[in-house]
């Protein structure tokens, strides 16, 4: 058995974005473990193998209609991400008292701002240098990707709504990167360009404070007396059990319960309220107008649809603009690239129907029942064929096709939601577990509530927030 200051879980955005905060505050004699249960397949590895991981995933989605993609593996999601950053906006950490709707953030976006800056540095993001949609206290790192045809008019027409969408896909190549090729292929990068764990913030895991080790399965936390102890973890076949002072949970919101459930840390709300977004793609035909002339996968966000009074009806809507196509071009001789793709991500309430739980079969996978998003969301949804007419009368429209909505954002969320109540969260504002007070959970697990916006800059602020407050 050995003994540790600190257990990490995972190494994903979550913990390696803690680690980041930390270990600059730790002293040199700090011991901390690190536990991954998937391996460090390299790039080329990847590439080669064309898969993410060489490790799957184990889990049982009762509703399987409603996918819920990860990655288990050294760097997590980010082998697997898009590399698309934009920041919640203001009132989406206050629905309940901005619009009577869902509940509040126990945080506020001005206790956010500065970690939202240090993450959009350490991730080298590309970012529009004419103003934002939300506040903020300094440039983006790196240039804005460029627009292409339809997002130069929308942008005309919307000036302080329309924006080049903040991206870790590199504008301009960093050391370990090259700029983004722009072929939309993102999930496995051919250049490596979009930042991964891997790529830019493996040196944290030679820091020789630190012990990794791989193809480790946590399967419990430990506790006694009200403090947890540390964890049980198999690694080549045996039970270990490593003893700390602080034990971080950074694995995401599928399994951040379920360990929590394993340890029986029981909570009524511990695994509930699992949610993302819901999305609506769209075809637009242009007179005249070509696409797909910028230099990144995804160039524009449009803010129309977003903030305002109508949240307390409906979601609210962030616009997507994209620079490939997404089924065929046009066949049409001289309109080939006439055609603007775009996706309509809309908020969702989360609900206590949408859970993980432990399976009752196979106690070593966790269960996923997810029977849908929510009337908010879908009541949004609803107002798209009404109002885009007018939302796209920028463009020269020939015609509009609504093409399906989408089953999956990838973007895993709720399930350990902090908050100020100890009744009505399971974690607070700083991400430490109410009851037990040397256990942290980080990640979009905590998430109360789900913002249009992609939620990895957000997670990754907080882990920061948190080793600061540590």
């Amino acid at each position: 058995m050995e003994n540790f200051d600190i257990i990490v879980i995972g190494t994903g955005f979550a913990s390696s974005f803690f680690l980041h905060g930390y270990l600059p505050r730790a002293s040199e004699k700090t011991r901390i473990l690190v536990l991954e249960r998937g391996k460090d397949d390299s790039h080329s590895w990847q590439l080669q193998h064309k898969t993410i991981s060489s490790t799957p995933s184990v889990i049982v989605n009762a509703t399987p209609a409603k996918r819920w993609p990860h990655y288990i593996g050294f760097g997590g999601t980010s082998r697997a991400w898009v590399g698309c950053t934009p920041r919640m906006m203001p009132n989406d950490l206050q629905l309940k008292s901005k619009y009577g709707v869902g509940v509040d953030w126990p945080i506020s976006y001005d206790e956010l701002e500065q970690y939202y800056t240090e993450a959009e540095i350490v991730m080298a993001v590309s970012g529009p240098n004419d103003g934002s949609p939300f506040p903020r206290s300094q440039p983006y790192p790196q240039p804005p990707h460029r627009f292409n045809g339809p997002d130069k008019l929308l942008k005309q027409a919307y000036p302080d709504l329309y924006f080049q969408q903040p991206v870790a896909r590199a504008r301009v190549a960093t050391n370990n990167r090259p700029l983004c090729c722009a072929s939309g292929v993102c999930t496995l990068c051919p250049t490596d360009a979009k930042f991964t764990v891997q790529n830019e913030m493996t040196y944290l895991y030679q820091d020789p404070r630190i012990n990794l080790k791989l193809a480790a399965e946590v399967l419990a936390v430990e506790t006694e007396g009200g403090q947890a102890t540390g964890v049980r973890y198999m690694q080549n076949g045996v039970e270990q059990v490593a003893k700390a002072d602080l034990v971080v949970l950074g694995a995401n919101a599928i399994f951040n319960p379920y360990l929590l459930q394993r340890s029986n840390l029981t909570h009524p709300l511990l695994g509930k309220r699992l949610h993302e977004q819901v999305s609506q793609y769209v075809s637009i035909d242009l007179d005249g107008v070509d696409n797909f002339q910028g230099s990144t996968m995804i160039t524009g966000n449009g803010y129309m649809l977003y903030d305002g009074p109508h949240r307390s009806k409906h979601a609210a809507c962030i616009i997507e603009n994209f620079n490939i196509p997404l089924s065929t071009l046009r066949v049409e001789r001289g309109k080939w690239r006439q055609r603007c793709y775009m996706k309509f991500i809309f908020e969702d309430l989360p609900s206590a129907d949408n859970y993980v739980t432990e399976n009752e079969t196979s106690p070593n996978m966790p269960k996923i029942v997810h029977p849908g998003h929510s009337t908010y969301a879908q009541r949004g949804l609803d107002t798209l064929p009404a109002i885009l007419p007018k939302i796209l009368a920028p463009l020269p429209v020939e015609d509009i096709n609504f093409l399906h909505i989408n089953n999956t954002e990838g973007h895993i969320q709720g399930t350990t939601i902090m908050g100020n109540n100890p009744a009505e969260s399971i974690v607070d504002k700083n991400l430490i577990h109410h009851k037990v007070r040397n256990l942290m959970v980080l990640g979009s697990s905590v998430f109360p509530t789900c913002s249009p916006a992609n939620p990895t800059l957000t997670l990754s602020a907080l882990a920061l927030l948190a080793a600061a407050r540590l």
